[in-house]
């Protein structure tokens, strides 16, 4: 595969992961701007600079914070249909992203891994991938923070692809573009994204897991906002007449089973799952994530909720809710059923980095997942970010060398089978 040039002024593929790591880019669920977080332009402009450093003279940031580029087919191979590399530049928003240590963990030797502050370790029993990383370099944070493998590995992969392809200028690939995202995490990674004036056939997200694996299912999504209204009177004349509308939200939640909560669920189960509550004792509104990997499966869910609200309000006389549910995105399989090739090329360009091709579903959702619903299909390429959301997170560097080679290598199958 492609080689680097021992004298080469950029930085290595680790080199620029962990200069992106130290940059802050968490997102916000609160935020009502767009991005949620101006911080995410800071990096944003950063790979602006590098893009256009390894030949990607259009690069670009817009006032969405959608970094785009181009490459430019080579000669002969101008008819290739043009395809996609997609990462995010947002952090995970519920865990600290500031002042982030890259800590290295060199020849790994199997056990639990420590983190250097707050006592914290990463478990072996909980992750067994561990042993498949033996004698290689994990990197971690150092137990402060997370790391921001999700996603800045698949930046940094998408960069060392792209150097490799600049420092080897005879090797043959068709138009290939480039799109960092803001946003992914809070759900809102391509509220903006503009699929027509992008101009890609087939797209890949950069932002899966363990090597090998292209995922090509996620979770069908949507979410329920149930309201729970009551009847407010000054406590000390209550009696019989206060309705306390968030002890009826209290029932509601104790209601629910733990049958189906994500605590109780993997593989291709679905769940229901309240993340959020607020209120008084007028109104009290809780907002709980549906997912089913079957469309089909999430009325149901949605109904489950609506009988269990009426049950908490049945408790309390003179309550009542209303409730509304939001649709975030669909399960990409259908879609990508429409584009066979986008999965076919992926599963050939990860064999043909010497890995056994692992087809996978996501139990979640990528901005993949709203990309193939607007018409342009996009599976998930892995990545090896591992335990992501958390401070336990890691990286394997193995896993982003083949990352990197396995976009090199779906670039030339296209160009090999569509020349």
């Amino acid at each position: 595969m492609l080689k680097r040039k021992s004298s080469s002024p950029f930085p290595s593929l680790v080199d620029r992961f962990v200069s992106y790591a130290k940059v802050h880019t968490t997102s916000s669920e609160e935020s009502e701007t767009y991005p949620s977080t101006a911080r995410q332009f800071d990096l944003a402009r950063i790979l602006v600079d590098e893009l256009k450093a390894v030949g990607l003279s259009d690069a670009a940031v817009d006032e969405h914070c959608y970094v785009t580029a181009s490459l430019p087919a080579s000669p002969g191979c101008e008819k290739v249909p043009t395809i996609a590399f997609i990462s995010h530049v947002d952090t995970y928003p519920e865990v600290s992203g500031e002042n982030v240590v890259p800590t290295f963990h060199e020849n790994y030797r199997g056990g639990d891994i420590d983190l250097p502050r707050e006592g914290r370790k990463i478990l072996a029993a909980e992750n067994p991938y561990l042993q498949k990383c033996i004698g290689e370099t994990i990197i971690t944070a150092d137990g402060t923070t997370l790391l921001g493998a999700d996603d800045k590995a698949g930046i940094a992969e998408i960069m060392e692809a792209l150097t490799l392809i600049h420092e080897n200028p005879d090797w043959k690939h068709g138009p290939v573009k480039i799109a960092f995202t803001p946003d992914e995490e809070v759900g809102a990674g391509t509220k903006h994204f503009d699929v027509a004036k992008f101009g890609a056939k087939v797209a890949y997200t950069m932002d899966g897991g363990q090597r090998g694996e292209v995922e090509n299912e996620t979770f069908c999504a949507d979410s329920a906002i149930v309201t729970f209204v009551g009847r407010d009177i000054h406590p000390g004349f209550a009696k019989d007449k206060m309705v306390p509308s968030v002890k009826v939200a209290g029932a509601f939640l104790a209601g629910l089973p733990r049958e189906g909560a994500p605590e109780t669920t993997e593989g291709k189960q679905g769940y229901i799952h309240p993340i959020a509550i607020k209120g008084n004792t007028s109104e009290t509104e809780i907002t709980l994530l549906i997912r089913d990997f079957d469309l089909a499966g999430l009325k149901p869910k949605a109904e489950m909720i609506r009988k269990h609200a009426e049950q908490a309000c049945a408790q309390w006389q003179g309550s009542s809710f209303r409730m509304e549910i939001k649709e975030y995105y669909r399960n990409m399989k259908y879609d990508l059923e429409k584009e066979p090739r986008a999965m076919a090329y992926a599963l050939e360009a990860v064999k043909r980095t010497g890995l056994e091709p692992i087809q996978g579903s996501i139990r979640g959702g990528t901005d993949g997942s709203v990309l193939s619903a607007k018409g342009l299909p996009t599976p998930n390429i892995f990545t090896g970010e591992q335990a992501f959301h958390g401070y336990g997170e890691w990286i394997c560097v193995k896993d982003m060398e083949y990352a990197t080679e396995t976009i090199l290598r779906i670039i030339e199958v296209w160009c090999e089978k569509e020349s």
